[in-house]
């Protein structure tokens, strides 16, 4: 896997329309006459506080998790990682997107696939957590 630090988000806050209906993969609806607000991206996601930054994912063993080689991740550094939670870490100065657990005094980062080992940090490893993985965003245009 191969993650690409794209930075903190720049830009205006562009609302977009929000409508009150489901969508669902059926029949069309109406939903002119359904809008409800014009919601901000911005602030949907919290992408100007500054302790939130863009990742950009590559490779496949997160795909358990819903993220897909391609996909960009929004990621805090305003909260401690807690068990379960996805994380952008650096292990040896090495970017990844895993799993975080904790087992018996030791780290364990999980991969969403089971194509990929578990790995266990060491104590000689350099270890640190950039962040934790709060959405994720996919381009369905490709």
């Amino acid at each position: 896997m191969t993650i690409t630090f794209l930075g903190t988000p720049t830009g205006g806050a562009t609302r977009v329309p929000s409508y009150s209906f489901r969508v669902s993969a059926g029949f069309p609806s109406s939903a002119p006459e359904n809008l409800e607000k014009f919601i901000s991206l911005d602030e949907l996601f919290d992408l100007r506080a500054p302790h939130v930054y863009l990742v950009k994912v590559e490779g496949d063993s997160m795909q358990g998790a819903g993220i897909f080689s391609g996909d960009v991740v929004i990621v805090g550094r305003g909260r401690n990682a807690e068990q379960g939670d996805i994380i952008i870490t650096a292990v040896n100065n090495e970017p990844v997107c895993k799993r975080l657990h904790r087992r018996d005094g030791l780290v364990i980062l999980k991969s969403e696939s089971p194509d990929y080992p578990a790995r266990y940090i060491l104590e000689s490893d350099d270890f640190l957590v950039r962040g934790v993985v709060r959405f994720s965003v996919r381009d369905h245009a490709q």
